[in-house]
C-alpha cells in the first residue's frame, strides 16, 4: 500500500498542468481480491490528460469579447499543488517537454512498470501493485493537488466487507468533469473510453452490477465489465471477506 503514496508526487504534476484531469482511454485493468484480504491490481493502457481551463472544456475563449447581456461560461478555479518532482522541463513552458518529464518521473515510481508519453496529452501506462486490504485503495489519486478522481476505488465496509467501484470506467465520469456537464474535453474523453475491467475473487459476492453475472473459475469467480463510450453505469461489486 505504500506504493500509492509514492506515486502521488508524480501524479501531482499530471493533474496540475493547467489544472488538468486524467481519464482512461484504451485499457485493460484487473483487480484480484482474496478472502484473506490479499489483493493485486493492474492497469495497462492509456491515460488521457484533459485541460480544465474554460476554453479546454467548453471550446470558448474566456477572454473573447462578450455581447451585452450574454451569459459568461462557467469557469474552474486553478488547482494549487506542491509536487515533489520538477515537471517544468528546466523552466521551459513547452507543453510537450512537460509531458515527457512527467512520463519519465512516473517510470521511476514503484508500481509503474513503464510510462510513455505518446503525444496529444496521451500516456501509455503499465502499472501493477499488490498488498493487503487493511485500508482503502484508490487508483489513481493525488493528495498534493487536493483532488481525488479515482478510476478504481476499494472501500472497507465494516469488519468483513469491501465495496469495489470503478467510476472512471463509465462515460458519465468523463462528462461530469466538465462544468455543468457541458461538452468539450469531457465529451472527447468519454468518446476515447474503451477497455475491460476484470474482478476475480474467492470471497463471497454479495452484489454486483454486471448483468451476465459472475463466472466460475478454478480460483473462485470472475466478473468482466466491457467499457465503451456507451457505458453509463460504473462497475461495482460488494464482497464478504473471511472473518
Amino acid at each position: 500500500m505504500r506504493g500509492l503514496a509514492r506515486i502521488a508526487g508524480a501524479l501531482a504534476g499530471l493533474l496540475t498542468l493547467s489544472a488538468c484531469l486524467v481519464t482512461p482511454g484504451q485499457f485493460e485493468s484487473s483487480l484480484d481480491i482474496r478472502a484473506d484480504r490479499r489483493f493485486a491490481f493492474a492497469y495497462k493502457g492509456e491515460i488521457l490528460a484533459s485541460d480544465t481551463s474554460p476554453a479546454g472544456w467548453t471550446g470558448v475563449d474566456p477572454d473573447a469579447d462578450m455581447q451585452d447581456g450574454e451569459a459568461a461560461e462557467p469557469t474552474f478555479l486553478p488547482v494549487a499543488a506542491q509536487a515533489e518532482e520538477d515537471f517544468s522541463a528546466n523552466g521551459a513552458d513547452d507543453d510537450d517537454a512537460q509531458m515527457q518529464a512527467i512520463a519519465a518521473a512516473l517510470s521511476r515510481e514503484k508500481g509503474f512498470r513503464s510510462a510513455r508519453y505518446l503525444g496529444d496529452h496521451t500516456f501509455a501506462i503499465d502499472y501493477a501493485t499488490s498488498g493487503r486490504l487493511d485500508h482503502a485503495f484508490l487508483f489513481p489519486f493525488n493528495i498534493d493537488a487536493q483532488i481525488i478522481l479515482p478510476f478504481v476505488a476499494v472501500e472497507l465496509r465494516g469488519d468483513d466487507k469491501v465495496r469495489v467501484k470503478a467510476p472512471g470506467f463509465a462515460a458519465d465520469f468523463d462528462k461530469s468533469q466538465g462544468p455543468g456537464g457541458l461538452g468539450g474535453a469531457g465529451d472527447k474523453a468519454a468518446k476515447a473510453l474503451n477497455g475491460r475491467f476484470i474482478l476475480t475473487t474467492d470471497a463471497q459476492i454479495i452484489s454486483q452490477n454486471q448483468e451476465e453475472g459472475a463466472q466460475d473459475t478454478p480460483g473462485g469467480q470472475r466478473i468482466v465489465w466491457t467499457v465503451t463510450p456507451l457505458s453509463s453505469d460504473a462497475p461495482m461489486a460488494t464482497l464478504r471477506l473471511a472473518p
